[in-house]
């Protein structure tokens, strides 16, 4: 599996100083880059140094900011989708009230005999058609005496 120049050099301690040192050059590298990157220690860099690092931090901002954007779109659909679905589920609540008012109504007058027709159950789900609140009606109220015409 291993060479016989492979199992010198693991038990070399040579090896592991060389090893140790070079993984300690690439922290330290890493390190400096990262304080770059959030603009710090800049003094040691060069003009070509700092373009590279201004292109390569525009290039992650760009990156950055269309993710941002992406979810704000995604945001903004749900949001929508939500107020249709809000909006449906007022004019279906506006309609009932509506109905029910239109039922007491009825029941006050003397002599009526309405009942109020059964509704059927409804789902949030589906679309309620608009035209289920006339708003071109005009109902009197029980408190309000209903204007007199002669015939």
């Amino acid at each position: 599996m291993f060479k016989v120049d492979s199992l010198h050099t693991l038990n070399c301690p040579q090896f592991y100083q060389q090893e140790s040192s070079k993984l300690r050059r690439q922290i330290k590298d890493i390190q400096n880059l990262n304080r770059h990157i959030l603009g710090e220690a800049l003094g040691s860099l060069n003009l070509k140094e700092l373009k590279n690092l201004e292109g390569r931090l525009e290039k992650g901002l760009s990156r950055i900011r269309s993710k941002k954007n992406e979810l704000l779109f995604a945001e903004i659909e749900y949001l929508q989708k939500r107020e249709i679905e809000l909006h449906n589920e007022n004019m279906y609540i506006r309609a009932k009230i509506a109905e029910n008012e239109r039922a007491q109504q009825m029941s006050l007058m003397p002599g009526s005999s309405f009942e109020p027709m059964s509704s059927q159950p409804y789902d949030s789900r589906n679309l309620v058609p608009v035209n289920l609140l006339e708003p071109d009606q005009h109902y009197s109220r029980p408190d309000q005496p209903a204007p007199l015409q002669l015939v």
